[in-house]
């Protein structure tokens, strides 16, 4: 993966070399048995989003054999503001909502046959603005907006019984959070409650089932996006408590027990991914305020800088990401 055209989401394949080799060295013959280029890799699809000017739900994959974004099978329902996450070979997209209406429902993405299927037990009531995180083979769904009250209920998906429990509920109610799993802890991070953007940090020891309060944000962030990287928690972008769009992030150590400042991305973006892909750090899509984005950008974390790192064939707005991992 490297930096891509803005026409039709592909590969400039000349620039593949030194996004995966910074200096822009090719590995010398004499290495390459010591070094052998990876086999497989970890497969990124970008699900869903919609509104009334786009309202297809696309789902676009990137195909690493050939250094390109394609579209492929799309939703079953039109739904925005849904839970995306990978558990094991499959996708799953939780609740979410459409003009009228939340959802209990899911649908899960069979990508050895290309089919999305509902015949899913769904939720124990309706959400969307939620966001879910994959937790020791399980989906764990967090709190969310039912349509009248933001939620603290927390529900885990276990795809062996194929049934849904509940946990423990969150400490605050929080929809439009965003959530990470690092040294088999879940943290839950920032969201509103419906009447205050949230600075709040809350961790889940599965060992006694109980919620604790972190460090806050130094920022409140709804709408964020975050991923664990070289052992920190990395959050960016969202919109603050003013309600506008940000192009800020910050990284959590668990050990100094601080959030710091990293450099500012490029670009405002509310909803964004945030995901680890070939270790990159990669913030994907998202809302500046006007105009849903396509872009891409990469982390480099030796220079603390983003560079802009291409464009996805559709926009996806309040879609998410999913990683498949490589086997």
């Amino acid at each position: 993966m490297g930096v891509y055209t803005q026409n039709g989401g592909t590969l400039d394949s000349s620039t593949l070399n030194s996004s995966l080799h910074p200096q822009g060295t090719r590995i010398p013959a004499n290495q390459s048995n010591r070094n052998p280029k990876p086999s497989h890799s970890d497969v990124v699809y970008v699900v869903g989003g919609w509104s009334k000017d786009d309202p297809l739900c696309p789902v676009e994959q990137f195909c690493t054999e050939y250094n390109e974004w394609k579209m492929t099978k799309p939703l079953m329902h039109q739904r925005k503001d849904a839970g995306v996450c990978a558990v094991d070979r499959f996708i799953y997209m939780v609740g979410g909502a459409d003009e009228i209406t939340c959802f209990s429902s899911m649908e899960r993405y069979d990508p050895g046959q290309n089919v999305w299927s509902s015949e899913l037990p769904s939720l124990s009531s309706p959400r969307s603005r939620v966001c879910v995180c994959e937790m020791d083979g399980c989906l764990v769904c967090i709190g969310g907006f039912d349509g009248h009250t933001h939620l603290n209920s927390v529900e885990r998906y276990d795809p062996s019984r194929n049934a849904w429990s509940k946990l423990a509920p969150l400490q605050h109610k929080r929809s439009r959070a965003t959530a990470v799993v690092m040294n088999g802890q879940l943290y839950v991070i920032g969201g509103t409650d419906g009447n205050t953007t949230l600075d709040s940090v809350e961790r889940f020891n599965p060992s006694d089932g109980c919620w604790a309060l972190c460090p806050p944000l130094r920022t409140p962030r709804e709408g964020a996006g975050s991923a664990v990287f070289l052992g920190r928690i990395y959050v960016v972008g969202g919109r603050d408590d003013l309600g506008l769009p940000l192009k800020t992030g910050e990284k959590y150590d668990s050990e100094s027990l601080r959030w710091t400042p990293v450099r500012p991305m490029n670009n405002k973006r509310c909803q964004v991914s945030l995901l680890v892909f070939n270790d990159l750090l990669l913030a994907v899509g998202g809302s500046d305020g006007v105009s849903d984005h396509k872009t891409m950008e990469a982390y480099e974390h030796e220079n603390n800088s983003w560079r802009h790192f291409g464009s996805m064939r559709s926009k996806h707005p309040g879609g998410h990401v999913a990683v498949l991992k490589a086997s």
